[in-house]
């Protein structure tokens, strides 16, 4: 929210799009969690084989993305 400087007070210039700006973050959450969800339905559906493999894609991307993360930090 940025104020802007008004001659004995301030006055809030994106107060709208600070009160909006949770709801989007909740509709984003929302949209992605479906996603996930559907998706491991689907995944789930087509038998062990498949969802191990997928863990193992997702366990070393994770791994990836922590050791590049602190490769960055330092």
């Amino acid at each position: 929210m940025v104020a802007v400087p008004v001659p004995g007070r301030l006055v809030a210039a994106d107060a709208l799009l600070g009160l909006l700006m949770p709801l989007w973050q909740l509709t984003i959450g929302a949209c992605v969690l479906a996603a996930v969800v559907v998706a491991g339905w689907r995944l789930g559906r087509r038998g062990p084989s498949r969802m191990s493999r997928a863990l193992v894609v997702v366990g070393t991307a994770i791994i990836a993305l922590a050791v590049v993360g602190i490769l960055l930090e330092g």
